[in-house]
């Protein structure tokens, strides 16, 4: 099992005790949750949510861990439909898994040729691939700027368009050859691989990962006791901005004013991390 991102932190933050109950809305290969079991032993219990079937599917079962196979988004329904009651601490780690990149064969890596799926659940009916041939060139161009942070995304969406005149943009690798087409060559040489940016957008415009964390917060903070600990770690200036801007609700208090971070040590063992920012508030 990995290791997962700001472990000891979290634990620090959610302070769980025994017997008392909480919600994993992000289980992934569930590090964070056993983690916590072993602290709320021995009656204590934790609801762990994925959307991706596979995550719930393949993970190791104990009589104190609930596991549903849903959107966070449904967070309410879910809790109701499994009694899941005094809940006091939430837990969102928004980052994807090593295994979606590794293992889910659904094109989030641009590191080999898959097909560009990109949907935490198969369920789902947009994909990566409907929006790259069958988007608009406008909207392509707006979620490469605002869910990418593409400095280049007019010149990407400008390549992407003319190719798919072509022939439809069906795998990872094709898609990367245009991206390199269409960036400068200074670019390809950058910090990051070219391609993230992109990858990264057509990622959260896939599962709409923003507007589902703009709709689970209120309903945490719905569900938590009063003196309850709601935990967010995301990896991207959008959903920090959503969090930190909820985290000024009245009835939630923030244990940090500003948002914990990796330490080097972390980073270097875990490069994925680097990005991570940590945030918690306590419901008034």
């Amino acid at each position: 099992m990995h290791v997962p991102v700001l472990q000891k932190e979290v634990l620090q933050y959610l302070g769980p005790k025994p017997n008392e109950n909480f919600i994993d809305c992000t289980f992934g290969g569930g590090g964070h949750s056993l983690a916590v079991l072993e602290k709320i032993s021995p009656r204590g219990k934790i609801l762990g949510i994925d959307w991706s079937f596979e995550m719930v599917r393949d993970s190791r079962k104990t009589p104190n861990l609930i596991l549903v196979c849903d959107n966070f988004a449904n967070l309410k329904e879910i809790v109701k439909e499994n009694n899941f009651n005094r809940v006091h601490g939430i837990l969102f780690d928004l980052g994807m898994s090593s295994w979606h990149l590794e293992n889910s064969g659904r094109g989030f890596s641009f590191q080999k040729k898959e097909p560009l799926d990109m949907r935490y659940n198969t369920e789902y009916q947009l994909t990566a691939e409907k929006i790259i041939n069958y988007w608009s060139k406008f909207d392509l161009e707006k979620i490469l700027k605002e869910y990418g942070e593409e400095k280049f995304a007019q010149d990407i969406t400008e390549q992407i368009t003319e190719e798919r005149k072509q022939k439809p943009i069906q795998d990872t690798l094709q898609l990367v050859a245009i991206i390199k087409k269409a960036v400068p060559k200074a670019y390809l040489r950058g910090r990051i691989h070219f391609a993230t940016r992109t990858f990264q957008a057509l990622r959260i415009a896939t599962n709409d990962e923003l507007g589902n964390l703009e709709s689970v917060l209120p309903q945490a903070l719905e569900v938590l006791e009063t003196g309850g600990r709601l935990v967010v770690i995301s990896f991207h200036s959008l959903e920090d901005r959503i969090v930190k801007n909820f985290f000024k609700n009245e009835l939630l208090k923030p244990l940090n004013k500003k948002p914990v971070v990796p330490a080097f040590k972390e980073i270097k063992i875990n490069p994925r991390a680097r990005s991570a920012k940590l945030r918690a508030a306590i419901k008034l």
